[in-house]
């Protein structure tokens, strides 16, 4: 059973590229806490969150196109 996601058994539920794109949202403002921060450690976790970005995009792609295709 989905917790979150739309199905038969979930109307109500979201579908994924919504959450994914809610997602996307959240490291975004984490990256503008930290892109002020400094220490090496900041820059690591801002180049990490950068690559999560270019994955989460890539997954929201993916699940519009997925979206489209089914309806």
């Amino acid at each position: 059973m989905s917790h979150f996601l739309a199905s038969d058994d979930f109307p109500n539920g979201h579908k994924l590229e919504s959450l994914l794109i809610l997602l996307r949202r959240d490291v975004l403002h984490r990256m503008q806490a930290i892109a002020r921060d400094d220490r090496p450690q900041a820059r690591h976790v801002l180049e990490n969150d950068i690559q999560i970005l270019d994955h989460l995009t890539r997954c929201i792609e993916l699940a519009e196109d997925s979206s489209r295709t089914l309806t």
